[in-house]
C-alpha cells in the first residue's frame, strides 16, 4: 500500500473516531416541570403512537401500557424497555418537546447517554417534527406510572454506552425524509404507505436481516428473526401458494386475521392490534406501498410425496389435539372465515420457528381479535410437537419434512417456555 493511501486510511479513521467522540459527548437538555396539551395535538398523537407501536415495546406482559420493562431479547444480551409515562423521576416527565425530538432523531436520552438501537431510532428519524410533537403531546398527556425497569443483561463491552457512537456512525442517516413528488392518487397513497413503513412502523427492524453487530442488511424487507419467531420477506408476497392482494393485506393487517393466509401470531399480532386503532386509509397506503416492491417470484415448489417418519404417530396426536379446530370438517374451518393449515406461511415456509412458537405459546386470547389458540407446552412433549408439525407440514402442507427439528424445538423450549 503506498504512503498516499496509508495516510488517507489513517485520516479516515481519525475522522471516524473525532464524529464518534462527538455524537458520544452529548449535553444534557435541562428538564421542564410542567407542560400543556394542546387537544388537538394529543388526538393527533394517539394515532402517530398507535402507528409507531409505541405501546408493544413499552408495557410488559404485568405491567401498565407505556411503563416499560418489556424484555428484548437480542443476539447480544436482553435490554428492557424504558418508562415513556410523563413520571418527572423514572419516565419522561422532565423532557422537553427538544429532549424528546433528540431522542427520537438522534437516539440521545435527555441526560446525554445514548440509547440502545432496540428503540428503533434509525428509523423513528425520519418522522415529520408535525408528528413528533403530537407524539410528545400524546406520552405526555398520559397517567405517570412511577416504575424503573429492571438493568439490562448485556455483554461486557455493550454496557460501555459511548461505544454505540461508532455503531450509529454506520447505521444511522438522521432526518426527516423529503417528501416524494406524486403526480396521482395513488402515488400520493403509496408516497404515504412508504413513510409509515419506513418511519413509524419500522417494518426493516423485524423484516429485515441482521448483521453480526445488529445493523440491517441492504436486502431491506426480505425477512429476519425477533424473538425467536420469523418475520417472513414483505416483498415476496405474490409469491405466496396464494398470492396476497392489497385487500387481503390491508385486512390481515386491521384484524390479524387473513381467510386466504392466516392469523398474525407473536409479535406480529400485537402489531396489528395497535393498527386496529388507526384510521383505515394508513393501514390501506401500508398495504398499498408493501405490494409496490414485490420482487419477482421463483416458480412453486413441487408438492413433496408424503412420508411416513413422523405422520403414523402425528396424525393420531393431531386428531386427538387438533382436529377440532383444525381439520377441513371442524366449524372454524368450514364457515371459511379460517384458512386453511395449507395456505398458512408457518406450514409450507421453510422455517419451523412460527409453527413451533404457536403449538408451544398457543394464541392467548384478546378483545381485540377473535383467534385464540391454547398453549400446548405444559401438555406434549417436543417428541410429540414434532411428530405433530411434521404431519401438518407433509400431509397437510404437503412440502417435505423440516430438517433438524427435534433440535429447534428442544431450543425453542429453552428460551422462550422454560
Amino acid at each position: 500500500m503506498s504512503l498516499k493511501r496509508k495516510m488517507i486510511g489513517l485520516g479516515t479513521l481519525a475522522a471516524g473516531g473525532i464524529a464518534a467522540l462527538a455524537w458520544a459527548l452529548q449535553p444534557a437538555i435541562a428538564p421542564i416541570k410542567t407542560t400543556t396539551h394542546n387537544a388537538q395535538l394529543v388526538s393527533q398523537g394517539q394515532r402517530i403512537v398507535a402507528l409507531g407501536d409505541c405501546m408493544v415495546c413499552h408495557s410488559s406482559a404485568t405491567g401498565l401500557p407505556y411503563a416499560g420493562g418489556l424484555p428484548l431479547r437480542t443476539p447480544f444480551g436482553t435490554i428492557y424497555s424504558t418508562n415513556i409515562t410523563p413520571d418527572p423521576e423514572t419516565g419522561i416527565g422532565a423532557w422537553s418537546l427538544e429532549a424528546f425530538r433528540r431522542a427520537v432523531r438522534h437516539g440521545i436520552s435527555r441526560d446525554g447517554h445514548l440509547l440502545y438501537p432496540a428503540f428503533p431510532y434509525i428509523h423513528y428519524t425520519r418522522m415529520t417534527d408535525q408528528d413528533i410533537e403530537a407524539a410528545y403531546a400524546y406520552l405526555m398527556s398520559r397517567t405517570p406510572v412511577r416504575y424503573t425497569p429492571p438493568t439490562n443483561e448485556l455483554l461486557l463491552p455493550l454496557r460501555f454506552r459511548p461505544s454505540l457512537a461508532f455503531w450509529n456512525l454506520l447505521y444511522l442517516h438522521p432526518g426527516e425524509e423529503p417528501a416524494a413528488a406524486v403526480a396521482t392518487d395513488s402515488d400520493r397513497q403509496i408516497a404515504r404507505g412508504r413513510y409509515l413503513v419506513d418511519s413509524l412502523g419500522h417494518c426493516a427492524s423485524c423484516h429485515t436481516e441482521l448483521n453480526p453487530i445488529g445493523g440491517e442488511s441492504k436486502t431491506l424487507l426480505g425477512g429476519g428473526s425477533v424473538d425467536g419467531w420469523e418475520a417472513p420477506a414483505l416483498t415476496t408476497l405474490v409469491g405466496a401458494k396464494v398470492p396476497w392482494t392489497a385487500k387481503q393485506l390491508e385486512n390481515y393487517l386491521r384484524t390479524g386475521l387473513s381467510a386466504e393466509h392466516g392469523a398474525a401470531k407473536g409479535p406480529m399480532r400485537a402489531v396489528t392490534e395497535r393498527l386496529s386503532e388507526v384510521p383505515r386509509e394508513d393501514v390501506q397506503a401500508i398495504a398499498s406501498y408493501i405490494m409496490s416492491v414485490q420482487l419477482p417470484h421463483p416458480a412453486p415448489l413441487q408438492p413433496a410425496i408424503p412420508s411416513q417418519l413422523h405422520t403414523t404417530e402425528g396424525a393420531t396426536l393431531f386428531a386427538a389435539a387438533c382436529a377440532s379446530c383444525h381439520s377441513a370438517s371442524a366449524p372454524m374451518s368450514t364457515t371459511g372465515k379460517r384458512p386453511s393449515l395449507a395456505l398458512s406461511h408457518s406450514v409450507v415456509g421453510d422455517n419451523p420457528a412460527n409453527l413451533i412458537q404457536t403449538m408451544l405459546g398457543g394464541a392467548p386470547w384478546v378483545t381485540q381479535s377473535a383467534v385464540y389458540m391454547p398453549p400446548f407446552a405444559d401438555v406434549l412433549t417436543d417428541e410429540q410437537i414434532v411428530s405433530i408439525a411434521q404431519y401438518v407440514r407433509v400431509d397437510i402442507g404437503k412440502r417435505p419434512p423440516w430438517p433438524e427439528l427435534s433440535s429447534k424445538v428442544a431450543q425453542a423450549r429453552k428460551e422462550i417456555h422454560p
